[in-house]
C-alpha cells in the first residue's frame, strides 16, 4: 500500500499534561516527525486543567524527554525532531466541563482547516467533552476539512454503559468522526497479523477448526497496581484488558478473509467475530472463568505488598487482578475450537503473545522405533510484546542412529531485521487518524458486540460473595487457571518463554 501524505492538520490534546501524553503520544509525534510522515505544518494545542502559558506545557515535556535513559536517546536521537515540533505547540488551560474552555480553543484554532481532538481523559469525560466539542461548534466539517476525536479506553465499564457512551457521542457526531484507540492495535506484530495470515496460504489453509485444536491469548504483566489502586478497584482485570485489547487480537486472529484492506471491510470481519462470540448464561460464565488476585510476596527480589493492601484499595475489595476465560466464537470455520484468554498483574513475566495449537498427529508411525511416547503438537507462537516476532514449533528427528523426534523453533523476530525499538505503538495510530483511516480502530457495533460477551461473567461474578483466589506474585497466576484448561486435557503455555530463549 502507498503511505499517503498527512494534510496540514492541527492535533488538540486534553490532558495534556498527563502520563500519557508525555510517556506515549508527543514521542509518537517526534517519532512520526523524524520519519517524515508528519511535516511542520502539524501544530498541536495542549489543553489541560493546570494553570500555566505556552512555554509551561514545553518545559513540562522537555523535563520528561530528558528524564530518559541514554540508551533510549542513543537509539531516538530526538533532539532535532523534538526542536522541530516543540516551538509549534501551545497551551490552553480550564475546566472541560465549562464553556469558557472551549470559546478559548475556538479562538486559539482560529481558521485551521483539519483538526482532530485526542481525548487523553478520565472515561468519564469522554462523553461531556464530545458534547461540548459539537455545541460550540468545533465538530462541524466542511467541504474538504475534517474535524476528528480520537478517544482512549475504557469505552464503558460494561454493556449498558457502553451502549450509552455511544448513544451520548454519536447524537453529536457520525461514525467516521469517531476514532476509538486500542494501543495494541498500532503494535507492529498485531498489524502483522493480517499479513501473516492472508499473505502466506502455508497460514491460512490451515486456519479452521479442521486443523487447529485451540487457540490461547495471553496479556501478562509483572508490575502490580501501584499508584493506580482507585482506578484499579473500579475497574479490575476483565474490565482493563479483555473487551478491547485481547477482544482485538481474538478478532484478528478469527476473521474472515476481508474483501479489501479498506477499513470498513475489515472492520466488518472484525465485528463479525466479535458478534459470534458464545454469550453464556450466568452459570455458564462461572464455569468457563477464574478470577484471582496477587497476595504479599515477592517481584525480582522487591518485596510487595498484597493487592488488598494497596493505597486506595478496599481493604474487603473482591475486584480480581487476574483473570482467565474459555470462550467459544460459534462460526462455521471456528465451531468447536475453544479461545483461553488470560491476564494479569504481578506474574512471573512480562508477556503478551497468541499461540495456536494444532491438533495432533491422527497416527505417528514410529511402532518400531525409540521415539518419543507422545509427540507435542505443532504450535505457531505470535509474540507481540516483548521481543516481537513469530515461532513455528515442529517435530524433527534427533541426530543419531535411532528415530527420535524433538520439538524445535522456526522463529522470527523484528528485531533481527527492522529497527522498531524506539516505538510506542501510538504512531500507526496517529498517522491514521491523520489521514483518516479507521482500520485499526473499533466501530461502536463492536464495542458493544464485546461487552456483549463479557457481560454475563460481571454479572456471575456480582452475584457471587466470595473474594477471588489469591496467587502468589511471581507464579503463572492462580491454581484453579490450571485446572480450567486441564479438565480440557490441555496446558497453558509457559509465560515468558520468548523466542530468544527457546533457540
Amino acid at each position: 500500500m502507498v503511505t499517503k501524505s498527512v494534510p496540514p492538520v492541527t492535533l488538540v490534546i486534553f490532558g495534556a499534561t498527563g502520563d500519557l501524553t508525555r510517556r506515549l503520544l508527543v514521542p509518537a509525534i517526534i517519532n512520526l516527525t523524524r520519519s517524515g510522515l508528519v511535516g511542520d505544518d502539524l501544530t498541536v494545542v495542549g489543553v489541560g486543567i493546570d494553570e500555566g502559558d505556552d512555554e509551561f506545557l514545553r518545559q513540562r515535556l522537555d523535563e520528561f524527554l530528558g528524564h530518559l535513559s541514554p540508551q533510549a536517546e542513543a537509539q531516538t536521537t530526538r533532539d532535532d525532531a523534538w526542536d522541530r515540533l516543540r516551538s509549534r505547540i501551545s497551551y490552553r488551560s480550564g475546566d472541560f466541563t465549562k464553556d469558557e474552555i472551549y470559546e478559548a480553543i475556538k479562538l486559539r484554532l482560529g481558521s485551521a482547516a483539519n483538526i482532530a481532538f485526542c481525548l487523553a481523559v478520565p472515561p468519564s469525560l469522554f462523553g461531556p467533552i464530545v458534547e461540548k466539542l459539537a455545541t460550540h461548534g468545533l465538530m462541524e466539517e466542511t467541504d474538504g476539512c475534517f474535524r476528528r476525536v480520537a478517544i482512549e479506553k475504557p469505552y464503558g465499564t460494561d454493556l449498558a454503559s457502553a451502549r450509552a457512551l455511544d448513544t451520548q457521542i454519536l447524537a453529536q457526531v457520525v461514525e467516521k468522526q469517531v476514532y476509538r484507540l486500542d494501543h495494541f492495535l498500532g503494535k507492529e506484530t498485531v498489524q502483522n497479523l493480517m499479513t501473516a495470515r492472508f499473505a502466506n496460504m502455508i497460514i491460512e489453509g490451515l486456519w479452521s477448526n479442521n486443523y487447529i485444536d485451540h487457540v490461547q491469548i495471553t496479556a501478562a504483566e509483572t508490575v502490580d497496581v501501584g499508584s493506580r489502586g482507585k482506578f484499579y478497584d473500579a475497574t479490575g482485570a476483565l474490565r482493563d484488558m479483555i473487551p478491547n485489547h485481547l477482544f482485538q487480537l481474538l478478532a484478528m486472529i478469527a476473521m474472515e478473509p476481508p474483501n479489501s484492506f479498506d477499513a470498513e471491510a475489515v472492520r466488518n470481519e472484525k465485528g463479525k467475530v466479535l458478534k459470534a462470540l458464545r454469550v453464556y448464561s450466568m452459570e455458564e460464565a462461572a464455569a468457563n472463568s477464574v478470577r484471582g488476585t496477587y497476595g504479599t510476596g515477592n517481584i525480582d527480589g522487591q518485596p510487595l505488598s498484597a493487592y488488598r493492601e494497596t493505597k486506595d484499595v478496599s481493604s474487603d475489595s473482591r475486584t480480581e487482578t487476574y483473570v482467565a476465560l474459555k470462550l467459544y466464537a460459534d462460526t462455521w470455520r471456528w465451531a468447536g475450537v475453544p479461545f483461553y484468554l488470560r491476564t494479569g498483574k504481578a506474574l512471573t513475566a512480562r508477556d503478551t503473545e497468541i499461540v495456536i495449537t494444532f491438533n495432533k498427529v491422527p497416527f505417528a508411525q514410529f511402532r518400531e522405533s525409540e521415539v518419543t511416547r507422545h509427540l507435542p503438537p505443532n504450535r505457531l507462537v505470535i509474540q507481540v510484546q516483548p521481543d516481537e516476532g513469530i515461532s513455528m514449533e515442529i517435530s524433527i528427528k534427533r541426530s543419531g542412529q535411532s528415530v527420535e523426534t524433538v520439538p524445535v523453533s522456526l522463529d522470527f523476530r523484528y528485531a533481527d531485521r527492522f529497527d522498531i525499538g524506539h516505538t510506542t505503538g501510538y504512531e500507526s495510530l496517529i498517522y491514521d487518524l491523520f489521514i483518516g483511516d479507521q482500520t485499526l480502530f473499533q466501530r461502536a457495533d463492536s464495542i458493544e458486540a464485546g461487552w456483549a460477551a463479557v457481560q454475563p461473567f460481571l454479572d456471575a461474578w456480582s452475584a457471587d460473595n466470595t473474594i477471588p483466589e489469591t496467587y502468589v506474585p511471581g507464579s503463572m497466576g492462580p491454581a484453579s487457571a490450571d485446572d480450567l484448561i486441564r479438565k480440557d486435557g490441555r496446558e497453558w503455555h509457559e509465560l515468558g518463554v520468548v523466542l530468544h530463549q527457546r533457540r
